[in-house]
């Protein structure tokens, strides 16, 4: 699943993008959650990397997608940035913050179709995206998508993994910092576990990776409504 940005002042102009990516999952067979802002400064509140992509209009009141684009760079340099704009001279410079290609106003779904299809290409490296472990004598390099769990115990953080359990020092709130942009959630205070993996959830349980972890009455809810966005709801 690929979670999207949409962010523009015009509704009906929103309301259009917003269809034309639903018209694109239909045809593609491909799962998009779909997150709507009216503004630049809007999408910047408490802004985190959980983003594939992010398609911007430029010329908005208050805050510019440009200067919004310029802002997110500086805390998420890897989500893909598509302007959409009605003046051709704006896209030059969108090339500064690093944007992958622009739309021009009216949105065509054709010309749309094939410039989303480009940035979802792009986007997909992020789907199989890597950190970075520090360990005693060294650092590893692990494939997010391989992670089961995350689990907490006296500050020791262990990956429980495809290859087995690596521990770290930290806490759970760093890890799901870094992980937060590859579908992780907490289901309870000691146990971060990876959405992909999920295969089954019981009564006050999940099952993941085959581990059956407990779900507590405090995190139930946005668990059980994160797995379910990211099992293909559109809004």
């Amino acid at each position: 699943m690929y979670h999207i940005a949409v962010v523009e002042d015009e509704i009906e102009c929103s309301r259009q993008i917003q269809a034309f990516l639903k018209q694109y999952q239909e045809e593609n067979g491909v799962c998009f959650k779909v997150t709507v802002f009216e503004d630049g400064a809007q999408i910047l509140e408490q802004y985190q990397p959980v983003y594939d992509m992010i398609l911007m209009d430029i010329d908005m009141p208050g805050m510019n997608g440009m200067d919004a684009a310029d802002k997110i760079r500086q805390t998420d340099q890897d989500v893909v940035l598509v302007f959409i704009t009605n003046i051709a001279s704006y896209a030059i410079r969108g090339y500064e913050v690093g944007a992958l290609d622009y739309v021009m106003k009216p949105v065509n779904y054709s010309k749309f179709s094939m410039r989303l299809t480009r940035a979802l290409k792009r986007s997909r490296a992020r789907d199989s995206g890597q950190i970075m472990l520090t360990l005693p004598d060294g650092v590893k390099r692990l494939e997010a998508a391989s992670i089961y769990y995350v689990e907490v115990q006296n500050r020791i953080l262990h990956y429980h993994t495809k290859e087995g359990t690596i521990e770290v020092r930290g806490t759970l709130q760093s890890a799901e910092q870094m992980l937060s942009a590859y579908s992780f959630v907490k289901c309870n205070h000691w146990y971060m576990v990876n959405l992909k993996h999920v295969t089954e959830v019981k009564k006050n349980t999940v099952v993941v990776g085959g581990y059956e972890l407990e779900i507590s009455r405090r995190n139930r809810t946005p668990f059980l409504k994160a797995l379910a966005e990211y099992m293909g709801g559109f809004r």
